[in-house]
């Protein structure tokens, strides 16, 4: 299945929320997609976010995750997805913060000195939502489940996307009601 790295996919507010987003429908064993299953994939998200991740300004260029890094890299993902899936839940632990600080340590300590590295950018971007992101503005999105930044001034997004996700809610919400007044 070919895809491309469009604005959408970028819509987490923060590198490291879009990393971890890579993982489509991640609760839906039947349905769920790793987009970085393909290891070109990893190579065409750097050049995107290049251009628009929301961090763009502060990480620089990006360049992908050096082949030998790139378990390490996801593992990154998924302790950032676990910890960050579970605040914004209302249910962190210290647990979950340790992994996710310890892979941050991992990566940022065998990332080298490379040039806007993937990986060393991911995990700097981790570590600032850890340290300042305010608990009541990290949401997920209750229509593909991606975790995303609230940045609206009252606290009151609720998808990912209004383009993507909360039209199809509004679509599918409309179908409903539809199909019941028509079938009383």
């Amino acid at each position: 299945m070919t895809f491309s790295w469009t604005p959408h996919r970028f819509a987490g507010g923060a590198l490291a929320l879009d990393v971890a987003n890579s993982v489509v429908l991640r609760f839906d064993p039947a349905r769920r997609i790793d987009r970085y299953a393909d290891v070109k994939a990893i190579d065409a998200f750097a050049g995107a976010a290049n251009n628009l991740c929301a961090e763009r300004e502060r990480t620089g260029p990006l360049v992908s995750v050096a082949p030998e890094r790139r378990a390490a890299f996801l593992d990154l993902r998924e302790a950032i997805d676990l910890h960050f899936r579970a605040e914004a839940s209302g249910e962190g632990t210290p647990t979950r913060l340790a992994e996710l600080l310890e892979a941050i340590a991992d990566t940022l300590r065998h990332s080298g000195n490379r040039a806007g590295a993937l990986d060393a950018a991911t995990a700097h971007s981790a570590l600032r939502l850890t340290v300042n992101a305010a608990p009541d503005r990290l949401k997920i999105c209750p229509n593909c489940g991606w975790l995303f930044l609230d940045k609206s001034r009252n606290r009151s997004r609720t998808w990912c996307d209004m383009a993507i996700c909360g039209n199809r809610a509004k679509a599918s919400r409309h179908y409903y009601r539809h199909r019941e007044e028509a079938n009383p």
